[in-house]
């Protein structure tokens, strides 16, 4: 949890995305162009919450909503280059802040936490 908060803190002051808003447009960013309910999935929430996320991004000019090509209940999201943008430049500073800690750490240390990583990536996806 604390590795966690240190890696949010290191997000640009510029801009004030929430910890959902930054997570739909990841799970956009990995999986593409998705429909509500799938981005719900992906991300454990309900659909009414992501519509609210993905209206949110939306306004801000991150996210592209596009009818569905064969369901006209449904919209497709797709990330904007503005949000892919956004999206990188907060990966390159937290993968910055991170890649300075693990170079303190020990060869031992770095070998645990690359055993670990699989583990903990299964925990994450479950």
């Amino acid at each position: 949890m604390r590795l966690s908060r240190r890696l949010r803190n290191q997000r640009a002051a510029d801009h004030q995305l929430s910890a959902n808003q930054l997570g739909v447009m990841a799970t956009l960013n990995r999986h593409g162009v998705l429909t509500i309910g799938e981005i719900a999935g992906f991300e454990k929430v309900r659909p009414p919450s992501t519509t609210r996320t993905v209206t949110s991004l939306e306004e801000l000019g991150l996210v592209v909503r596009e009818p569905h090509p064969t369901d006209r209940r449904q919209v497709l999201v797709r990330l904007a280059d503005e949000g892919r943008r956004i999206l990188a430049e907060d990966r390159k500073r937290r993968d910055a802040w991170l890649a300075r800690r693990l170079h303190e750490l020990s060869p031992e240390e770095k070998e645990i936490l690359r055993s670990a990583a699989p583990i903990l990536e299964r925990l994450a996806a479950s």
